[in-house]
Formats: C-alpha cells, structure tokens, sequence
C-alpha cells in the first residue's frame, strides 16, 4: 500500500445562494485567482437566466449540470501491446467535474457579447437537453456503448 488517501476537504458554498454546487462552478470559472470576476460572470449569468424563463435560476443551473453529467465514459487500457477503449462508470464527484468542465468549454466557444450571456445561453441550452454540452455526453455515451465487448477487460 502506498500513502494514506487524501482526505476530501469541505467545500464552501457561493455567498449569494448558499449553493455548494455553484460555488464549485464559480471556482471553475476563476482564473488567475480572480474570484471576484468569476462571481459576477456567474450571478449576472443566473439574473439572465431569471429573466429570459422566469423559474428559479438556481433550479435552470442544477437541472442543467445534471443533464450534462455522463454515466458511463472510456477510458484506455493496454492489454497485451494494444490500448483497448473499456467502458466504465463514472464516479459521482468525477461526474460533476465532467459536467462543469464541459459546460464551461462549450460557453467560451459560443459567439454573443459577453460570457455571461455565453453562460445563460448555454445552461438554458442544457436544461432543456440540448446544445453543445449536451452533446459531447451523448458522444461519450456512444463511445462506451460502441465499445462494450471491451468492457471485459475491466479491472
């Protein structure tokens, strides 16, 4: 056995919602330490969103990430000189980071003004099963299914 596992630290909910999720996705879009930027791309992203459908924000963002999250995805193993693509299910923490980190690559490759236009759109998008985000794990989940007579070669 090697060291002893890292425990998970408690992670801090945003300071508007209270919501440990969207705290992690503001965390997500932060760059160079510039939580502040962050915050105000996210909350003035969710008020778009209040505005444009009239639901709760909160609900539009949660039903949006859930849409996103994969089951199951590839990942390579070398049998015997050749990497096999072997399906396999998708840890729940992993799922959200997916999630997260494919919302966010699909709203920067969007074309309106600002990002958090390019944000609400895009959750807006996932909430109701479709755009770019929602894609890429429907992708994902026809290479797993694609590859299932590899699956025995999981360990």
């Amino acid at each position: 056995m090697r060291r002893k596992r890292a425990e998970k630290r408690i992670r801090r909910p945003d300071t508007r919602y209270n919501d440990i999720l969207i705290g992690r996705f503001i965390n997500c879009i932060m760059e160079d330490g510039k939580k502040q930027v962050a915050q105000r791309i996210m909350y003035d992203a969710l008020d778009i969103i209040a505005e444009k459908t009239k639901d709760a924000p909160v609900e539009v963002f949660k039903k949006a990430v859930n849409n996103v999250q994969p089951a199951i995805e590839v990942r390579s193993r070398r049998v015997g000189g050749a990497n096999y693509q072997v399906p396999s299910e998708v840890r729940p923490d992993r799922r959200v980071a997916l999630a997260i980190k494919w919302i966010l690559n699909y709203t920067e490759s969007r074309n309106e003004k600002s990002m958090s236009l390019k944000l609400a759109n895009e959750l807006m998008a996932a909430a109701v099963g479709e755009g770019n985000s929602v894609k890429k794990k429907e992708d994902v989940h026809k290479m797993a299914e694609a590859n299932k007579a590899f699956a025995h070669f999981k360990w």
